[in-house]
């Protein structure tokens, strides 16, 4: 089990943007693999983006790439997802999220530890 605790998460207008932040409370391994994923006002949950620990390596959902970029700080134990151009359907509890296995999966579900989320809105 880790501890993850997300950070960042506010009120911006269409086009601002928001950088999030998710800090680790335990080391993560580095055969690890770090998602933000969301959950909208629906309650529909989707994947946003992940990235492998060790490698580096991203996947993005397709509505996200080219505006959100993740990425980590091995050494802070934490990763963050800056978000550019917002729209608002970026409006959702962002959760990050993180399973042990340096292969990213754009498969929510794959993802067995989660934080408790930060509440990202965009108004029009």
């Amino acid at each position: 089990q880790v501890q993850l605790v997300e950070s960042g998460g506010g009120l911006v207008q269409a086009g601002g943007s928001l950088r999030l932040s998710c800090a680790a409370s335990g080391r993560i391994p580095s055969s690890s693999a770090m998602a933000w994923i969301r959950q909208t006002p629906r309650k529909e949950r989707e994947f946003v983006a992940a990235i492998s620990w060790r490698g580096g390596n991203t996947v993005y959902r397709d509505s996200v790439k080219g505006r959100f970029t993740i990425s980590r700080d091995n050494a802070k134990n934490t990763v963050y997802l800056q978000m550019n151009s917002l729209k608002p359907e970026d409006t959702a509890v962002y959760y990050c999220a993180a399973r042990f296995t340096d292969t990213t999966s754009t498969d929510y579900t794959d993802y067995p530890f989660w934080g408790r989320g930060t509440q990202v809105t965009v108004s029009s």
